[in-house]
């Protein structure tokens, strides 16, 4: 992915098209200099650079109607430079010339369009800020697709919460049976989870939409350029202040992917669990999101949660190749820049799909009502029941522990729980008083129930269907308002190119 770059051609560059067209052929001697040899095509981003040739022109766009507005250059050459910057719109990332990215290809395309002239689209500013300010322009975009990505996933989830309130299943703690919960619950713990990560998300995109251009190289312009109007023209929010910083620094790539990174972790976990609960037969996926084995035609393999899992490697591999590519780079520019970019692309890329894929298969999955119900007893799942109502009944809860824990060493291999009978013989031993004198047969019984025993859970974020309901209305309310953030965000690049459109209008 291309970056700017501060050597002697952005010198010549800037000699050239501050107004003395008879300078344009020193700097074709000039960068001819450097033109050959067999480090050109490692030196080149060209290829890599498709992904921001929007980006690029939106950026020459705002900065020369600026030029224009400042009379910096005239209007008849913002005119001419802006309509040939239109033709090499129309042709295409294809058509451009060759170079060592997109931005010096797009304006040597304007050159051979406009003449000497259309150098002058280069008057104040560097690659370097330019090239900042591309990044941060479409990376803004990527985020907001990955936001309305994750926001669409936690929709589907909450859908799946009200489905199943009342679905008991099995939870586990370190893969052992622990206690009754249910799927709602289950799912909403993601959601919960995916709710920060859209937080940390727009978190980010907050210092990603700041307007570098006109910080030049790194040491700021003569020229009386306005960096606020630039900003209002492309839609940021607001400026980066000092110029060396706000054309050297990365650290907006390094959070974002840091958000990325985070975002693949929580899928991760999602998706083991759905891979664990597929090999016990506790949920069965969509065949839309499932394989079989090209030997063992009865194998349904929850492949595509697989990959979803994999993918971490990507986001989390993003992350390292980023902070090892800033690392030590001191300011303000240097080449290994050029390389720093793609770490946070190939993360965004990969994950996006990865929430789609993860939140696709929870939506479409069946859940075994009887199955999941059956298994939530295993290992005396409902013993923290058990205990709570001793607890609940004067007995110390250490002490109560103890009982239920003397009672379940003694169960046998096909027994998931004791009897009244057993506890209360157990009982008698520990606390010298029968089982009766704190807790009737009745209420035990309800207590080994594992729908009985999540019915109880109805603390404030508990697996009861009352206290799901909660959740799922607090989900919903904070969903509305993350889909409100998004819609903010994007309406406001959107009025920003409305508005580059119609200033452009005006020249060309």
């Amino acid at each position: 992915m291309s970056d700017g770059e501060d050597h002697e051609t952005a010198d010549a560059d800037h000699a050239a098209t501050a107004g003395d067209a008879d300078r344009g052929d020193e700097t074709v001697v000039r960068r001819d200099r450097f033109a050959g040899g067999p480090a050109r095509s490692f030196l080149s981003s060209l290829s890599d650079d498709e992904r921001i040739f929007a980006a690029d022109l939106a950026v020459d766009r705002a900065h020369v109607v600026m030029l224009a507005e400042q009379e910096i250059i005239d209007r008849e050459t913002a005119g001419e430079v802006l309509a040939a910057l239109a033709d090499v719109e129309d042709a295409g990332h294809g058509a451009l010339p060759d170079g060592e990215d997109v931005h010096e290809a797009i304006e040597s395309a304007v050159i051979e369009r406009v003449g000497p002239d259309g150098g002058k689209m280069h008057t104040a500013r560097s690659r370097n800020d330019e090239v900042a300010a591309c990044i941060r322009y479409r990376l803004r975009a990527d985020i907001l697709d990955l936001v309305e990505t994750v926001v669409g996933a936690r929709e589907q989830l909450i859908e799946v919460a009200r489905a199943e309130r009342e679905t008991v299943m099995p939870g586990y703690t370190h893969l052992q049976p622990a206690q009754p919960t249910t799927v709602a619950h289950w799912v909403l713990s993601y959601e919960q989870a995916l709710q920060r990560d859209t937080a940390r998300l727009l978190d980010a995109y907050e210092r990603v939409n700041q307007n570098p251009l006109g910080s030049a190289a790194f040491a700021g312009t003569p020229f009386d350029v306005d960096r606020e109007r630039t900003a209002e023209l492309l839609g940021f929010a607001g400026v980066a202040e000092n110029s060396m910083d706000a054309s050297a620094t990365r650290d907006f790539l390094a959070e974002t992917t840091s958000a990325v990174a985070t975002l693949a972790t929580t899928l991760s976990g999602l998706a083991e669990d759905v891979v664990v609960m597929a090999s016990k037969g506790h949920v069965d996926l969509d065949d839309d999101y499932a394989s079989t084995s090209s030997i063992m035609p009865q194998k349904k393999n929850p492949d595509t949660l697989e990959l979803v899992r994999g993918r971490t490697g990507d986001a989390v591999g993003g992350l390292n190749g980023l902070l090892t590519n800033l690392k030590g780079q001191p300011r303000a520019y240097n080449r290994d820049l050029q390389r720093a970019g793609r770490h946070a692309w190939d993360a965004i890329d990969s994950i996006t799909e990865s929430v789609a894929v993860a939140a696709g298969a929870v939506a479409t999955a069946d859940w075994p009502a009887e199955t999941l119900e059956a298994a939530a007893t295993d290992g005396f799942a409902t013993a923290t029941g058990v205990a709570d109502l001793l607890a609940m009944a004067g007995v110390p809860f250490r002490t109560a522990h103890e009982v239920v824990a003397e009672a379940a060493a003694g169960l046998g291999p096909e027994e998931d729980a004791p009897d009244y009978e057993t506890l209360s013989a157990v009982a008698e031993d520990v606390l010298g008083k029968p089982l009766s004198a704190y807790v009737d047969r009745e209420a035990l019984e309800a207590a080994l129930d594992p729908t009985e025993s999540v019915a109880m859970r109805d603390s404030r974020g508990g697996p009861a269907p009352d206290a799901v309901a909660e959740q799922v209305a607090t989900a919903e309310d904070v969903l509305v308002a993350d889909s409100g953030a998004l819609d903010d965000r994007r309406q406001a690049v959107s009025q920003a190119a409305d508005r580059r459109r119609t200033e452009v209008d005006r020249y060309v």
